[in-house]
């Protein structure tokens, strides 16, 4: 086995330089844990943001694949197979929609409901061919495909990747009144995360996504919800839109939907809305594939057998408070919702980056995000001793800090 120098020294020479990695090689995982090639544990609590909410290798998701996987794999969507009906129906169960697009990846499932609204509005709603304007908010992560980078705030994201495509409107995350002046005759939908993840866990005032829904509702828009890193279970509810009862027209999924084996995603709408997708209108070769549908089942299975959802909001809220007790000069806010937490640091404190080093060092992996944010989002199989230990451990680093 590679050394984790000689791992990371290929990877610098030979990848593009498009992440800055923790300093760290991961080769084994089981469960929150993971290893690197020197045999160091580490608590993962990142969890492959959020994409590995059953925690790494989980049995039940991999004896489904694993059987899947000698049975067969892929087939395009040039014919039917014997998993992706049975899959498209537990999805579209647990989800409460009529109907479900599959793609692979979180981009493809945005870029998939961009296409969907569009398509309605122009077919359906009668809006003039290409003015059809999509409301987004700033500081939005939806992914790194050139239309989504078209209506990202980041600059680090966006520059240099023009010309744009445009149809899109940016406007302040959690402000009511911004969405309803921004509404215009060819406005069709609000795109937007109930958890602004990658911005550093912004968790919207209370009834936001509430009123938003009442919105749109009343301006006949749709509302398209990212929940590609706040789905299935990752907040204390299987979907965060259930925590206000808002449910979205239109659903983007992701990331766990696989169990953190394969990429999964799919884009899910009530059929008066899916309709207007017709065949060769949109596709892809991989998505609805019998391996993802085989992984992707057994998830949502295991997912709702072990109670995750209710997990996540215990644990999290045990988390979340644990790391609020401690009495750190450095911390500006401690917020989140279930399993989905992070630490905002003040300006004094330097930058986030040096902490999460620090952190990986006493054998806790974590993330920072915009400078200044630590998200800990642990599996959430997480045991709750495990989570005691995590806190002494960020005691001790802030505290030094």
């Amino acid at each position: 086995m590679l050394s984790s120098k000689a791992c990371m020294e290929l990877e610098k020479q030979y990848g593009a330089r498009n992440y800055a990695p923790i300093p760290v090689v991961v080769s084994k995982a089981e469960g929150a844990w993971v290893w690197d090639p020197e045999g160091n544990r580490y608590l993962d609590c990142l969890a492959a943001y959020s994409a590995v909410n059953h925690g790494h290798l989980h049995p039940r998701v991999l004896k489904a694949v694993e059987q899947q996987l000698h049975t067969l794999t892929l087939t395009s969507r040039a014919f039917y197979n014997d998993r992706l009906g049975r899959f498209l129906k537990r999805l579209c169960e647990v989800s409460g929609f009529e109907m479900a697009l599959p793609m692979n990846t979180g981009a493809e499932a945005v870029e998939t409901g961009i296409k969907i609204a569009r398509r309605y509005s122009y077919q359906k709603k009668n809006i003039p061919a290409d003015k059809a304007e999509i409301l987004t908010a700033y500081r939005n992560f939806h992914g790194r495909t050139t239309t989504i980078v078209s209506f990202s705030s980041d600059d680090n994201a966006k520059k240099d990747y023009g010309p744009y495509t445009p149809g899109f409107t940016n406007l302040p995350f959690n402000d009511l009144e911004a969405l309803e002046a921004a509404i215009t005759e060819h406005t069709i939908a609000f795109l937007v995360e109930p958890i602004q993840g990658e911005a550093g866990v912004i968790v919207p005032d209370e009834g936001y996504l509430r009123r938003v829904r009442e919105i749109c509702d009343r301006h006949d828009i749709l509302l398209i919800l990212d929940e590609i890193q706040t789905g299935f279970g990752r907040t204390g509810k299987l979907f965060c839109f259930e925590h206000e009862n808002a449910r979205p027209d239109i659903l983007l999924v992701g990331k766990a939907l696989s169990g953190g084996v394969v990429p999964v995603s799919a884009a899910l709408a009530d059929r008066k809305i899916m309709d207007v997708i017709t065949p060769g209108s949109h596709g892809s070769t991989f998505g609805g594939n019998p391996l993802a549908c085989a992984a992707g089942e057994a998830a949502i299975d295991t997912l709702i057998d072990e109670g995750l959802p209710e997990r996540s909001a215990a644990l999290g809220e045990f988390f979340r408070e644990g790391i609020r007790r401690i009495d750190s000069p450095l911390f500006s806010d401690v917020r989140g919702k279930g399993l989905f937490i992070a630490i905002e640091l003040k300006k004094e404190a330097g930058g986030a980056r040096q902490y999460t080093e620090a952190l990986k060092k006493r054998g806790i992996l974590v993330k920072e995000t915009h400078v200044d944010t630590i998200r800990l989002a642990p599996p959430l199989i997480v045991e709750k001793a495990d989570l005691e230990w995590a806190l002494g451990v960020l005691e001790d680093v802030f505290s030094e800090g």
